[in-house]
């Protein structure tokens, strides 16, 4: 499996995510410049953490309309892997590959701890490695985290499985709906998840719970136009 890690300016864990991806056996990873629509033959794509263009506007909005989104939006489409981790996640939801919204939290001000996660889904490509029901401890670190979506469309992500993660009992930092923290397309190849699963794949670190995604995504079919 070779990853292809973006990095816009603004960006700040995309190194991170290049060594997470590199943690899984038999995985490579590169990073992807947001100038360049080109992919360069990657067989999943990790849109990473950060402030990318600064959060002018809108978290995610101005990302969205970079180069390598276009090709981003075209992968995704013909079923290759996608993994939105906070600003990703946003950058994912502004660009359509995702339902819902990211809007601040609750608190209004920026938040930083260790949180448990609730596995909802675990299935390929992205939580294969997790039990159903099966707690995650990783980090949450933004200030726009607050997961939204209509009640009809909350439904039938439910309904058809869309939910992967929710923050634990009690753990919810930012006062996102149905205690959301990670979603999933109708099409089950993009996710986007607020906490950063590339901060947690070391136990030395503290958990190195994170690591089930990348390495649940390395065991998954690569799409055939990669």
């Amino acid at each position: 499996m070779r990853f292809g890690v973006i990095r816009f300016p603004g960006s700040c864990d995309e190194v991170d995510a290049v060594l997470a991806c590199e943690r899984v056996p038999n995985a490579s990873a590169q990073l992807l410049w947001h100038g360049d629509a080109d992919l360069h033959g990657v067989d999943a794509i990790v849109v990473p953490g950060g402030f990318s263009y600064g959060d002018y506007l809108r978290a995610g909005a101005i990302a969205r309309f970079s180069p390598v989104m276009e090709s981003v939006i075209a992968f995704a489409n013909a079923g290759g892997l996608v993994l939105g981790i906070c600003n990703g996640f946003q950058v994912l939801c502004e660009a359509g590959l995702l339902p819902g919204a990211l809007l601040p939290n609750l608190e209004r001000r920026f938040i930083c701890r260790q949180v448990s996660l609730e596995v909802c889904t675990a299935t390929m490509p992205f939580t294969a490695d997790c039990a159903p029901g099966e707690l995650l401890s990783i980090p949450v670190k933004h200030t726009t985290g607050r997961y939204y979506a209509p009640p009809g469309d909350l439904e039938v992500m439910d309904a058809h499985g869309q939910i992967v993660l929710k923050y634990a009992s009690g753990h919810n930092p930012n006062g996102s709906v149905f205690d959301i923290a990670g979603v999933m397309s109708r099409g089950g190849n993009v996710m986007g998840l607020m906490p950063h699963p590339e901060h947690a794949v070391d136990a030395l670190s503290g958990s190195a719970d994170g690591l089930k995604l990348f390495a649940s995504m390395a065991q998954a079919p690569v799409a055939a136009h990669a």
